[in-house]
């Protein structure tokens, strides 16, 4: 027998998430030490996390105990932080797994999830795994969204419609009319507002009070610099919450990480330092890329920029987003590349401290010399062969 067919039919059927690839299998692949590569593909904060995070999880005492399944402390803190009752409030092993109680609670195969895409793809897997229709609608030139294509495809079997925001991979946001007309639907709008700490646009945390078809996600991977312990929560209207309660396993977050994001928290100064030194060197980064004279840098309300490839500035017409990427790897520096129709021009770069965005520059300036060399070359031997 062939037990594989036991698996469910839109499992087989699904693609995998693609995530990115660890710092040790590139140091091995490209021969170059971990400690000289510069990461700036996967919006990490590389700051890193509030050394009073570091000590808490460090002294931490209780690690053979089960974590409380309530998050009370937790979600105290977190409530304290964002000003939000804790009653609205559900953490997880990331934002990530919030994703999936959220797909868990609403999505049945067949029921419809609305995408905006160029974005997260996490919502994708979504769709996949719980064996609802995927309804992508893209987004438009400026990366907006299209709110007649919604709403025109809004239909009693969608169920869920994502918004990040700001958007990944581009950095744009959502103005107040835009979402009010989205919650005017009858369905759940999921907003993620994952890089929200680096946006002059204000949380809309609060309407989750107001609005009882609206969920926010929030996560400590971003700014709060723990991505590796995999922390994150939701906000949720009182009439779903109780549900999300019975989908969620009882022992997330660990106990390290909690420890580590109340520590987190309550180091307002070390967040505060953050946000500037991060939103200072993005503005420089997109001062630098954008002087180089082929690249069109997005503006970004996160910590990461998007660049597209202009002037025919790389010998690849049809995906030259990979050619810089993969001309940077070669030298240690690892950004992010979408194989997307409409991004295969671009490319993505986080926002690291100054001096990983001084080698990012100088290595593109040495791209530069040597495209135009190559060039110069080729119009040298047309030129030669002209006159023969």
């Amino acid at each position: 027998m062939n037990f594989e067919l036991l698996i469910a039919p839109h499992v087989r059927q699904m693609h995998a998430y693609t995530p990115i690839v660890p710092f040790e299998v590139l140091s091995q692949r490209l021969g170059i030490p971990v400690e000289q590569i510069v990461k700036l593909d996967a919006n990490e904060n590389l700051y890193g996390p509030s050394p009073k995070a570091v000590q808490a999880m460090a002294a931490a005492n209780k690690l053979h105990i089960y974590p409380d399944p309530d998050q009370a402390e937790l979600r105290s803190a977190i409530s304290d932080y964002i000003g939000i009752p804790s009653e609205h409030i559900l953490c997880g092993a990331g934002a990530d797994e919030i994703i999936q109680l959220i797909g868990m609670a609403f999505l049945q195969p067949g029921d419809g999830l609305l995408d905006l895409p160029p974005t997260f793809g996490m919502y994708r897997w979504l769709a996949d795994i719980t064996g609802a229709q995927y309804l992508p609608i893209a987004r438009q030139a400026d990366f907006s969204i299209d709110v007649d294509a919604v709403v025109k495809r809004q239909t009693l079997n969608v169920k869920l419609i994502f918004v990040t925001n700001p958007n990944n991979p581009d950095g744009s946001t959502i103005d107040d009319a835009t979402l009010k007309q989205l919650l005017a639907l009858p369905l759940i709008v999921v907003l993620d507002e994952a890089y929200i700490d680096f946006s002059s646009q204000p949380s809309r945390a609060a309407w989750v009070q107001q609005y009882p078809n609206l969920i926010v996600l929030r996560t400590f991977s971003k700014l709060l610099g723990m991505a590796g312990m995999r922390i994150g929560y939701g906000i949720f209207p009182s009439a779903i919450i109780e549900h999300m309660w019975k989908l969620k396993q009882p022992y997330t977050p660990t106990v390290a990480s909690s420890i580590g994001a109340i520590a987190a928290l309550s180091d307002r100064a070390h967040l505060r330092d953050n946000v500037q030194r991060i939103v200072a060197e993005r503005a420089r980064m997109g001062e630098l890329l954008s002087d180089l004279g082929w690249l069109q840098v997005y503006p970004s309300e996160t910590n990461f920029l998007l660049c597209r490839v202009t002037n025919g500035m790389t010998r690849d017409r049809a995906t030259p987003g990979k050619t810089v990427k993969s001309y940077l790897e070669q030298r240690g520096i690892l950004v992010r590349y979408f194989d997307r129709d409409n991004l295969r021009d671009c490319f993505r770069v986080s926002v690291g401290r100054p001096e990983h965005t001084d080698r990012l520059i100088e290595a593109l300036r040495e791209m530069s010399e040597t495209e135009l060399k190559s060039e110069n070359s080729k119009f040298k031997n047309r030129t030669e062969q002209s006159f023969v």
